[in-house]
């Protein structure tokens, strides 16, 4: 994967583009940072009024204090940092009757429930999304950022200097919080039961929740063999929110960027007036450029478009470690000849016929090779960048949960196979409704999932163990590998068939160098294995199982020897 700063360098034209007064770049900033901005401040405040208020204002700052960033690699830290100050300064002037009042009224939209509509959370990630609403305001700003750390979206240094500590000392403050965070799940789970005497306790209790009834009911928890007792294993909050998709921003959304209260000059101040100026005469040009979902419109209004009958819980491309800069995607096209040498294993068909046309390879049971095999030679195909309908880093966990990618690059799928919940037989996840060109060119992640996982269980692999039972694989269905990367020129839908076994899919849109750093880390980098390298650089490279043109009622139906 890509470190945190390289990530940043890939928006490095983007941002100077920008500077320069280029509103298509300004565009582009918008909608690939908005989310994470909604995202900081809906969970910082909970969804209270204000939050359409505090985006407004920290999009309205970052715009028009951007001519002053000097280093464009240090712009999500200095855009994170512009958020948590408008939180602040929101928090410090807002008075705890007008909160009430607003609440009363039904101005807020609850962020925890937003999260666990929009994001179809359940069990254990539902409780940790509810969980939130009962810490302070302090522990919810600072959760806001953690949540996104763990995420994969923001550094733990960047997360320091939001909140303006040192490192050592967010670690203390983010131990603190994931504590109140564990008793608050608690309280969830609680009151999601049946307790008698917790019925009577909460009889008086108005449904909000506060730090006097955190206190009572925790008190309650902890000397109540009913409430206190957890049948089920508790997974840490770190774990259960790895790779988890942002938020979407709500559809009709709007940020006024020329004339939301003050105009950007007088945003920014004598030293850049010139950046101002730029800016205010291109936001205000007589058209209408759309990105990403959104729309920059005539005088600067950004405008959300998603309509209510959108599929839920996609979010919009996020720029993260793993992602490029919104790109406007090239027409799908035939792939360039490429000169690396052969994959280590094609198909024996494709060996046979040399060069086939596309969709002809489809990839076959290969075995694994010896851990101290280096792959083959990775070719590199041009990339744009890809886009995801579920983000940078979407989760899928359940039937149905989809993701449609866009574009031309790169991608990864992540398996999550969790046998200790339910093993058996597995349904292969779809790719369906192609257009344009899907290849399997990589595998890795430093192991098969069917390689050895313990030291001290010797029937344990990642399919399972003889304790838990094993994850089996349809007859004939190629053995994943824990990373599995594909190339994409086109669009793809790719969906969850979980229905026997219990499985997840995490999927980031990735680089020709992630992949190949990845499939190139053998052994002696603590890996099990090195790598496999499918791709040939030519239309010969096997295309996925499980994948059609077709858009099937049922993706599960989709037949194994793909036809495209």
């Amino acid at each position: 994967m890509r470190t945190y700063a390289e990530a940043g360098r890939q928006w490095r034209a983007t941002i100077a583009d920008a500077q320069a007064g280029d509103r298509r770049a300004l565009d582009e900033l918008v909608a690939g940072w908005l989310p994470l901005v909604y995202n900081i401040v809906g969970r910082a405040l909970n969804g209270h009024a204000d939050v359409d208020d505090v985006v407004q204002e920290t999009m309205l700052r970052a715009v028009g204090n951007l001519g002053s960033l000097r280093d464009p690699d240090s712009f999500r830290s200095w855009l994170v940092a512009i958020a948590m100050r408008q939180i602040r300064d929101r928090a410090r002037r807002r008075t705890p009757q007008r909160l009430d009042e607003s609440v009363a009224a039904g101005e807020a939209a609850d962020f925890a429930e937003l999260t666990v509509l929009r994001l179809q959370l359940e069990g254990q990630r539902r409780e940790v999304a509810e969980a939130a609403r009962w810490l302070d305001d302090e522990d919810r700003q600072l959760l806001s950022l953690w949540w996104l750390e763990v995420a994969g979206e923001l550094t733990r240094r960047e997360l320091a200097a939001a909140v303006g500590i040192s490192r050592q000392h967010a670690a203390v403050r983010v131990q603190r919080v994931k504590e109140r965070l564990e008793v608050s799940r608690g309280i969830v789970r609680a009151l999601d039961g049946a307790c008698p005497d917790l019925r009577d306790l909460t009889a008086r209790w108005n449904g909000r929740p506060d730090s006097v009834w955190r206190k009572r009911l925790a008190r309650h928890i902890r000397g109540c063999g009913y409430c206190g007792d957890t049948r089920e294993s508790v997974v840490p909050a770190e774990r259960l929110l790895v790779g988890i998709a942002l938020v979407p921003v709500p559809a009709g959304f709007t940020i006024s960027l020329a004339l939301g209260g003050k105009t950007a000059a007088a945003a920014t101040g004598t030293a850049s007036v010139g950046w101002s100026t730029k800016v205010l005469t291109a936001l205000t040009k007589p058209a209408v450029a759309v990105t990403a979902g959104a729309t920059l419109a005539a005088g600067g209004a950004y405008v959300v478009v998603q309509t209510p009958d959108d599929p839920p819980a996609r979010a919009a491309v996020v720029p993260t470690a793993a992602s490029t800069p919104a790109t406007r995607p090239s027409a799908p096209g035939p792939a360039p000849s490429g000169s690396a040498s052969p994959s280590a294993s094609p198909s024996a068909s494709v060996s046979e016929r040399g060069t086939a046309r596309y969709g002809s390879a489809v990839d076959a049971v290969d075995s694994a090779p010896d851990p101290g095999t280096p792959p083959v030679a990775l070719p590199e195909r041009p990339a744009s960048g890809v886009t995801s309908s579920g983000g940078a880093h979407a989760t899928m966990n359940h039937r149905g949960d989809g993701v449609t990618l866009s574009g031309q690059g790169y991608v990864l799928v992540r398996w999550q196979i969790s046998p200790q919940y339910r093993s058996g037989a597995l349904v292969m996840p779809s790719w369906t409704g192609l257009k344009g060109k899907l290849f399997h060119v990589a595998s890795g992640g430093g192991r098969r999932m069917d390689d050895p996982v313990s030291a001290t269980d010797t029937t344990a692999t990642g399919m399972g163990s003889k304790a838990t039972g094993y994850t089996v694989l349809p007859s004939g269905t190629q053995q994943m590998w824990q990373n599995e990367y594909f190339y994409l020129a086109g669009s793809v839908t790719l969906t969850v068939n979980e229905r026997g076994a219990d499985y997840g899919l995490n999927v980031f849109p990735t680089t020709w160098d992630a992949v190949e750093k990845d499939v190139t880390s053998g052994p002696g980098q603590g890996a099990g294995r090195y790598g496999l390298v499918r791709d040939t650089g030519e239309d010969d490279t096997p295309v996925p199982q499980y994948l059609t043109r077709e858009t099937p009622a049922d993706p599960a139906t989709v037949p194994q020897a793909s036809r495209v």
